[in-house]
């Protein structure tokens, strides 16, 4: 398929054919990223929302504190703190 594109104010604009937004199951306003490979090819995806637990699940509980941590952990109070 080819495409047009075409000059929408600043910004430079593809249009996607309904039958293609259909069989990409994507609608207008939808947020997408836009990323290319090295090879230069276009990659279109919908934006992944995380939850907490997508979040929590790629933390490893059993790696080491980051070493500037160890800096808070040794710091007096400087104001009015109840330690």
């Amino acid at each position: 398929m080819e495409l047009v594109l075409r000059k929408y104010g600043n910004s430079t604009v593809a249009v996607l054919p309904p039958a293609v937004l259909r069989e990409l199951n994507l609608a207008a306003g939808q947020t997408m990223t836009l990323g290319t490979t090295a090879e230069g090819d276009i990659v279109l995806s919908p934006r992944h929302k995380y939850t907490l637990a997508d979040l929590i699940a790629q933390c490893d509980p059993k790696a080491p504190p980051p070493a500037d941590l160890a800096l808070w952990d040794a710091a007096r109070p400087v104001g009015g703190e109840v330690w």
